[in-house]
């Protein structure tokens, strides 16, 4: 099983706060998650 750091926690919520600070509401924010991690499924693809 994967232990996550603390220090790796808070490098998750730092960029969810990046995230959302962007955003207009809960949709743009949703949409914006989901753009990344369809990014980082294609580079994994290519890889």
């Amino acid at each position: 099983m994967d232990v996550m750091t603390d220090k790796q926690f808070d490098k998750i919520f730092q960029m969810f706060e990046m995230i959302l600070d962007g955003c207009k509401d809960l949709d743009d924010a949703k949409r914006k998650v989901r753009e990344l991690r369809d990014e980082k499924k294609d580079k994994e693809k290519e890889e």
